[in-house]
């Protein structure tokens, strides 16, 4: 409830704005460029004609009715880019572990409204939000226009074990977990396999779009371990079953091998971040159809982090330096292996907004220019199940981004994304 109040006093301080927002219409884009996700190649000059909300039609060359459309024939149109996990509630700062104890949920809501924006000017059209309650409203207000925002795709509260990654009682003092008692799967922390079928359900209650469990440990919870297993194979196949019974994913957070084994034995859609993945858990990916997640970003932000005094709590700050580091590697011999990869930065752990600097570090991992704009946008949509987006085809929603410069050629220009569309209303347009 208070939740739910506090993202009320968000929409309120936010509606003004938006009333002066483009609204969903018809439109005609000509594109210099464009980026067929399909074949991850650009298809020269083409204009797309957008009308109510979605893609009318997309045809070679610039047609006679682009005369008073948007001109973008000096950029590269590219399908609006999908980060597949953020956590728009909050973000990393030296505060963040005692904030928890101090702040309301309205100071989270406030915050989050700012994130969202941030994220969607900087071409993200959807996101997957893996755990946090706040953005199951914040994606309800952005769906109702309320706020700016990308679609979210929200797990609500990350699914753990007694004292695992996503124990929200990690690192309280005796007295205050006598006073609340042990969370439960209400909570989101399950010991059993008829535990695990309750927290889905609750999820379900609490209106998720997809589960998320923390398979193993991990860097930046109260805890000593980042990569010890967290579940067995029964517990994590209960709760894809039951996810299946109400049209979920799952989504795995996972650093060690064992922990990702089990995860991918139980039939996860994903595995995010991966840090310890070897040869024998990518053949497993490979048979199960597994997809990976890396989350370079975060692993090289937390590795950054560790090496400042009093960023993080002791406990925290050896796992940062140790795991942080490995994971960009891990990205780029999963991808020679021929891992599937779609694209995720766990944004809320850096700066929200600075999305796209991912692409820079799937790049350098070895990951080709062309597959890693592949991995955030059709990729991503099958990550998500869904089949209205990631293309810039007839009938698809119109996410459409651009950008001056060729991304194949030079990565570095998806950090200059500046016109911004969301099933079909303009966020953001150059400035000419």
């Amino acid at each position: 409830m208070r939740t739910s109040l506090a993202l009320a006093a968000s929409l309120l301080a936010a509606i003004a704005p938006i009333a002066s927002a483009a609204t969903t219409g018809d439109a005609v884009l000509t594109c210099g460029q464009l980026f067929d996700s399909r074949s991850g190649a650009l298809l020269g000059p083409h204009t797309v004609v957008v009308r109510g909300g979605r893609i009318a039609e997309v045809v070679p060359g610039r047609s006679p009715a682009a005369a008073d459309g948007i001109d973008l024939s000096d950029r590269t149109c590219l399908p609006g880019f999908t980060d597949l996990h953020v956590h728009l509630g909050s973000q990393s700062s030296p505060q963040s572990y005692s904030e928890g104890f101090r702040l309301d949920p309205v100071d989270y809501a406030y915050r989050s409204v700012g994130y969202a924006e941030k994220t969607l000017s900087a071409g993200f059209t959807s996101v997957r939000d893996l755990g946090g309650e706040v953005a199951l409203h914040l994606r309800d207000a952005i769906n109702q226009g309320l706020v700016r925002g990308p679609r979210i795709f929200a797990a609500g509260k990350s699914i753990a074990t007694t004292g695992g990654h996503a124990d929200p009682t990690n690192g309280w003092n005796d007295a205050l977990s006598h006073l609340v008692g042990p969370p439960g799967p209400t909570e989101g922390v399950v010991n059993s396999i008829d535990d695990a079928r309750q927290a889905v359900r609750q999820r379900y209650k609490d209106g998720s779009d997809v589960i998320k469990i923390t398979a193993t440990g991990g860097v930046l919870s109260y805890a000593a371990s980042g990569d010890a297993p967290q579940f067995t194979v029964d517990e994590v196949k209960a709760i894809v079953d039951t996810a299946k019974d109400y049209g979920y994913r799952v989504a795995a957070h996972a650093h060690g091998k064992e922990g990702m084994a089990r995860a991918i034995l139980g039939g996860v859609t994903s595995i995010e971040h991966g840090t310890y993945m070897d040869e024998e858990v990518m053949r497993l990916m490979k048979a199960h159809g597994t997809w990976y997640v890396p989350t370079i970003y975060a692993g090289r932000f937390v590795a950054d982090k560790a090496k400042i005094d009093g960023y993080f709590p002791d406990v925290v700050r050896p796992k940062a330096a140790r795991i942080g580091a490995l994971i960009q590697d891990t990205a780029g011999r999963a991808y020679r292996n021929g891992v599937k990869i779609a694209f995720g930065t766990d944004m809320g752990v850096g700066p929200h907004g600075d999305n796209a600097r991912e692409f820079l570090y799937m790049v350098e991992a070895g990951i080709p220019a062309a597959y890693a704009l592949q991995a955030a946008t059709l990729h991503a949509a099958e990550v998500l199940g869904v089949d209205d987006q990631g293309v810039l085809e007839a009938g698809r929603r119109a996410d459409i981004i651009a950008l001056p410069g060729d991304p194949v050629a030079d990565i570095g220009n998806v950090l200059k994304v500046d016109f911004v569309m969301k099933d079909g209303a303009v966020h953001r347009e150059p400035a000419r």
